[in-house]
């Protein structure tokens, strides 16, 4: 019963949390998402690529054989959507596609080695970026961020995160 007491007052103490802090939370994580994201749009922008392209290299990336359907999914765009964004990918080498191995009419996307140097020279961007923020802010702070973003994401998100991404997935 000692334990529950700390949890209890962790969650009174944030009664504190007024509408303007939420705003600014809300300010806060608009800013970022633009500073993180502009990292990126420079590279991609030389490339005549957006940031859909960026989203479906970093999850074909980190999930090599992922599924259209999964990347659908996971990007929650119309497939017409996708098509314009894995049509451009694939026509300029970044991506390449397999039908699956027991469902032939699936297709099974990885990263070309074009895709794969792309993707990490982006990565090495937002990285930079991220590896500060990391440090600036010290280790508790990490993993608090982790927990906020974690309460933000939606259930299917989290689950996503839990199982390892799709790669893990696949690979069962």
């Amino acid at each position: 019963m000692a334990e529950a007491k700390p949890q209890a007052d962790a969650a009174s103490s944030l009664l504190f949390l007024r509408e303007e802090e939420i705003r600014s939370a809300q300010d806060l994580l608009f800013f970022a998402y633009r500073d993180f994201t502009d990292t990126a749009d420079v590279v991609l922008a030389e490339l005549g690529l957006g940031r859909a392209h960026h989203r479906a290299l970093h999850f074909i990336g980190r999930n090599p054989g992922l599924p259209v359907t999964e990347l659908l999914s996971i990007l929650r765009i119309t497939k017409q959507s996708l098509g314009r964004v894995l049509g451009t990918l694939l026509e300029r080498g970044y991506v390449a596609q397999a039908p699956g191995r027991t469902d032939r009419r699936q297709r099974l996307l990885t990263l070309t080695e074009a895709g794969e140097a792309l993707e990490r020279r982006v990565f090495a961007r937002q990285r930079e970026r991220l590896v500060a923020a990391y440090r600036n802010a010290g280790p508790p702070a990490v993993e608090g961020f982790r927990r906020v973003m974690r309460g933000i994401m939606t259930e299917e998100a989290r689950a996503y995160m839990d199982r390892g991404g799709a790669a893990a997935q696949n690979r069962r």
